[in-house]
């Protein structure tokens, strides 16, 4: 793995990406083979000291983010792992049930680059265009997806259909799905 570590108002000292690199490096255990994937560490300390930090790692069928605040740098670090673990586990569950005729797909990394959308905006105003590639899956994977990088909707490319579609998460907690005519 390769490792893009940046600081927000703090110095990354030396120790403090040994410590990042041993933790996330534990997460190759979860696939067939090391990759050299480039994995976003983004450190920020907020004038309040209060410290966050952000992980970004693309890979073939999932990008998995996790973000996480705490008062000690190194205690969200160990959240974040956490998190990207739980994530983990999730995806390989539903793609364990999913493909368990063909055998257990594990994902290698890659660097196909993957949209992160921004929060919304209350004026107009366009701020940031995002290209990504449209992978062919179902809806329930879809979902999944959009789960895992936690929001409230996702656009794919239909597997059975071969167009565009989104899912969404509707305000009754139920999903929805967006397909042209």
């Amino acid at each position: 793995m390769i490792y893009n570590i940046r600081g927000e108002n703090i110095e990354v000292t030396p120790a403090l990406r040994e410590y990042v690199e041993k933790k996330i490096g534990k997460l190759e255990r979860y696939f067939d083979e090391s990759s050299d994937a480039t994995v976003h560490v983004n450190l920020k300390v907020h004038s309040d000291k209060h410290s966050k930090i952000e992980v970004t790692i693309p890979m073939s069928q999932l990008l998995l983010r996790a973000e996480e605040n705490h008062e000690d740098m190194y205690a969200a670090i160990d959240l974040v792992l956490d998190k990207l673990e739980r994530q983990i586990r999730k995806h390989k569950t539903k793609v364990n049930r999913k493909f368990r005729d063909t055998g257990t797909p594990k994902y290698m990394f890659t660097n196909e680059p993957v949209a992160i959308p921004d929060e919304e905006e209350d004026d107009l105003k366009l701020v940031r265009t995002k290209r990504f590639n449209l992978k062919p899956m179902d809806s329930e994977e879809a979902i999944l997806q959009m789960n895992m990088l936690g929001h409230n909707f996702y656009v794919f490319t239909n597997s059975e259909t071969n167009r565009t579609n989104v899912v969404y998460l509707r305000k009754d907690g139920k999903y929805g799905l967006i397909e042209p005519n």
